[in-house]
């Protein structure tokens, strides 16, 4: 069965505030979010795992090498 966090539980999870989700959200820099009601928003945990190790990098010129790649 999959498992869901809703804005709450990953805010929490990912330590970040609700409100910069929300802000992630209308931008599309954030994870894949599944939008089960009119004001229900949810994040399936599969895919939030996936959009963090996206953005691992081993040092600080790795991630500023991909960040060159992806504005050009």
């Amino acid at each position: 069965m999959t498992t869901f966090f809703n804005e709450k539980r990953l805010s929490e999870y990912l330590h970040i505030p609700r409100r910069t989700l929300q802000r992630m959200r209308t931008t599309g820099d954030g994870p894949p979010f599944i939008r089960a009601g009119q004001r229900r928003i949810l994040y399936r945990a599969e895919a939030v795992d996936a959009w963090v190790k996206a953005r691992e990098y081993p040092h600080r010129a790795a991630e500023m090498v991909a960040r060159k790649d992806a504005a050009a």
